[in-house]
């Protein structure tokens, strides 16, 4: 009995030794899997290759991007809460799932509020005013003199009800006081390649740079705060005189809600250096994305809080509502 005592005892005093809430093995010691709730070659996905690829070179693990699109973004989001809160599955969130899909959808399948851990706030894409290249309108006052002059005459696109396209210009509406129609597509896609043919009049889109800066379409108004660094002759809303248009699709990353804090501290101190690096803000902002700020953990928490709250107001606004 007693050569056994002493093995037994000693695995005790290990058990004991080992500090309150140490990770075994040490994190992360598999590859990582970042859900991306939309499809293949959007915005959203190309920012989380983006952040992925990096990411898993300075975790040591690879960082593997899952798409599971669908329902604006709900089908992916509604599946990723039910996965472990063991920090070996994250999120791409976005201005969709964490702030304008609680109020438009009866049942999203998931509380933007409560199931999520946020891990950092990655930067957001400005609604930008987009006409075809042989548009008439030269500068967004010319459009929007129009529109005042002509109500009802002009209509614009959106990637769908509820999507960021319509409830920007849901604002501009309010904003400028014009009365124009709204023509919602099943996607952006669809909807710019009418904008290109000239089916439609304007968009406030966030996903056609590459198609101004090819001279297809024209840029006539940031709502941002500040001008867009690929796009550095085109005015803000404020430059134009409508103070107060901000318009953007933010995205972020999250772990689960219950993940063990020090994965979500580690994660946002790798996430917030990559989006420091030159060769990394180089790809983002060409995309059109206005980096950061970078937040802890705790800020961010706070800001999709505060995103909840705010996009209630512009959803009702809209009118949009969907099952």
């Amino acid at each position: 009995m007693k050569k056994y005592l002493g093995p037994l005892m000693a695995a005790v005093s290990l058990l004991l030794a080992a500090p309150a809430g140490a990770q075994s093995p040490q994190y992360p010691d598999r590859p990582i899997r970042l859900v991306v709730p939309w499809a293949p070659g959007g915005a959203t996905d190309v920012i989380g290759r983006i952040v992925a690829k990096r990411l898993g070179e300075r975790l040591g693990q690879p960082v593997v991007v899952e798409n599971k699109a669908g329902a604006g973004g709900n089908i992916g989001t509604a599946a990723f809460v039910r996965e472990q809160p063991d920090g070996y599955t994250l999120l791409m969130t976005t201005s969709s799932t964490h702030g304008i899909n609680p109020h438009l959808y009866a049942n999203p399948g998931y509380d933007a509020a409560k199931d999520f851990s946020h891990v950092a706030f990655v930067g957001s894409i400005p609604n930008v005013l987009e006409v075809p290249a042989k548009s008439p309108f030269k500068t967004a006052q010319d459009l929007l003199a129009f529109a005042r002059a002509n109500p009802g005459k002009l209509n614009y696109g959106s990637a769908g009800v509820g999507s960021s396209q319509h409830l920007a210009a849901a604002q501009l509406i309010q904003s400028a006081g014009i009365e124009i129609t709204h023509i919602p597509y099943k996607g952006s896609g669809p909807a710019v390649a009418d904008l290109l043919g000239e089916k439609l009049d304007f968009m406030l889109d966030t996903g056609s740079l590459a198609q101004v800066k090819a001279g297809n379409l024209r840029a006539l108004a940031v709502a941002s705060d500040r001008r867009l660094s690929e796009l550095p002759d085109v005015p803000t809303f404020d430059e134009v005189g409508l103070k107060g248009m901000y318009a953007a699709a933010w995205y972020g990353v999250a772990a689960h809600a219950g993940t063990p804090r020090d994965i979500v501290e580690r994660l946002n101190k790798e996430i917030n250096a990559i989006l420091q690096e030159p060769e990394i803000r180089k790809q983002l902002e060409g995309m059109g994305v206005q980096i950061g700020p970078l937040r802890t953990p705790d800020e961010q928490d706070r800001f999709v809080l505060e995103e909840i709250g705010r996009f209630k107001a512009l959803v009702d606004m809209s009118g949009a509502k969907l099952e």
